[in-house]
């Protein structure tokens, strides 16, 4: 590969990466209603995100095995980290990787070229908020991803459906856990105009909708709507939103939706959430379906939340292994806070090294013994899961239950899971670790319950519980 082409080629790839950047940051403080827009948008950001993936991929990258092992802080460092230093060697550099780039360059370019238009009505539209100067600051306090999405959602809430008054309209929102269900209802509820809209905004969260639960809630609405009959309020409606934990049986549902056609003012909406798609029946519209970031935005989200405002460029090693460990996270956002914290408090490449190491070990180990299944999916999915420590290989820590609750003071946890993980504590029994707190509604703070375990020495036969699916390896 001639060198001048492959420099050509990476100069005007970031040139149109950069006005990529530029609209899409511009877009995603407004508030943009056309549908048409927001698709045109969605494919532009897509397309950026896989030209940055591309670009990174390319260039952070071991030049050859002695910059690898330069990065192993010294030879008195332990021999598995040097070894897996050595390993970061790259042969992959030639006409491949530089047709991939010419690529990504051509598609952008073009897609920039249509949305000329796109980019003179964006000023039409009025900001949902001020704009932040960095990119990072402004993925701590919105919402990644989901501009398409939230749109969708105070569409529903604040359009008339054609299904008459005696009808309550149903919006499902499906999609596994932690991918954003409560955080994409949160913004929508923060909207100035759906706040305005609505007298009322109700919460009922429930595991199994038990007859007692049920009665409470629709009593408290029914109170409510008294209240609100007697203020003149005919023409606001309740917003509903029902959280749903576990399965929800169609003769509940039933029961919970008859109820409140009794007790809420008939032009009242609810917005029920899910990880199961059997929900989409209940709709009375189509149900929006939330799903994992690609490989390429889960990058462009992690990169930038890990390296805030340092330049990766001036830490291409760094920023190596930091896509590494993107690639071990199957895309989830709760990891990518935890996992970014622990690097930036730990910015060097040895401590990098570990965690990459630490990983790939871990999630090896769990899905050997569980046919292939990544331990994140089984946390995601809430089942019980067992992952090593890396400060003291001769111990896992078990997860047992994962939930959510609002950001009080009152009941979080004070020891977190990167103490446990990546840390030296030993608490004794089961205990509560808190996996991290949210910055943006609905304000979480994300709880795990765990145990700390011995690893079985060798020679010693392995238990295993199937039922509740742990291994000590």
């Amino acid at each position: 590969m001639s060198k001048p082409m492959q420099l050509d080629v990476e100069d005007c790839l970031c040139r149109v990466l950069l006005r990529a950047q530029v609209i899409t940051e511009e877009a995603m403080g407004r508030h943009i209603t056309n549908q048409a827009m927001l698709l045109q948008l969605l494919m532009l950001t897509d397309a950026m995100h896989r030209g940055y993936y591309t670009l990174d991929n390319f260039r952070y990258q071991p030049q050859d095995e002695e910059e690898a092992k330069d990065q192993a802080v010294s030879r008195s460092s332990s021999l598995s980290i040097v070894n897996y230093v050595k390993r970061l060697c790259f042969s992959g550099r030639g006409a491949s990787a530089l047709k991939e780039m010419q690529e990504t360059l051509e598609k952008l370019s073009s897609m920039i070229l249509d949305v000329n238009e796109l980019v003179l009505f964006l000023t039409s539209y009025p900001r949902l908020y001020r704009q932040p100067y960095s990119m990072h600051l402004q993925l701590v306090n919105c919402m990644f991803g989901r501009q398409m999405e939230s749109q969708v959602v105070i569409n529903f809430l604040l359009c008339k459906q054609p299904h008459g008054p005696e009808e309550l309209e149903v919006l499902p929102i499906i999609g596994p856990g932690y991918v954003g269900k409560s955080t994409l209802v949160a913004h929508a509820c923060k909207v100035e105009r759906v706040r305005d809209h609505f007298s009322e905004i109700l919460f009922l969260q429930s595991h199994d909708f038990t007859d007692d639960e049920l009665t409470t809630f629709t009593n408290e609405c029914a109170r409510k709507h008294q209240n609100h009959v007697s203020n003149s309020n005919k023409d606001m409606g309740f917003l509903v939103v029902v959280e749903l934990v576990g399965d929800l049986h169609e003769d509940a549902w039933n029961r919970l939706y008859s109820d409140l056609k009794q007790c809420v003012p008939s032009c009242s909406k609810i917005i029920i959430t899910s990880r199961s798609d059997k929900i989409a029946k209940f709709g009375t519209t189509q149900a929006l379906t939330l799903k994992h970031f690609s490989n390429e935005a889960y990058w462009y989200f992690f990169k930038t939340l890990t390296f805030e405002s340092i330049d990766p460029e001036m830490h291409p090693r760094l920023t190596y292994l930091a896509m590494e460990i993107a690639k071990a996270m199957r895309s989830s956002p709760l990891s990518a806070y935890i996992t970014a914290h622990v690097l930036r408090d730990n910015f060097e490449i040895r401590f990098w090294c570990k965690v990459l190491s630490f990983f790939r070990g871990s999630f090896h180990k769990y899905a050997s013994k569980y046919g292939g299944e990544h331990p994140l999916d089984a946390i995601g999915e809430n089942k019980t899961t067992c992952i090593g420590r890396m400060a003291i290989p001769s111990e896992v820590c078990v997860l047992y239950h994962h939930h959510h609750q609002y950001s009080t003071e009152d009941g979080v946890p004070k020891i977190t899971i990167q103490d446990v993980l990546y840390g030296n504590v030993k608490p004794r029994g089961k205990f509560e670790a808190l996996a991290w707190r949210s910055s943006i509604p609905p304000y979480y703070s994300y709880v795990s319950t765990c145990e700390i375990q011995e690893l079985k020495t060798a020679g010693v036969k392995r238990k295993r519980s199937m039922k509740d699916r742990v291994t000590l390896f």
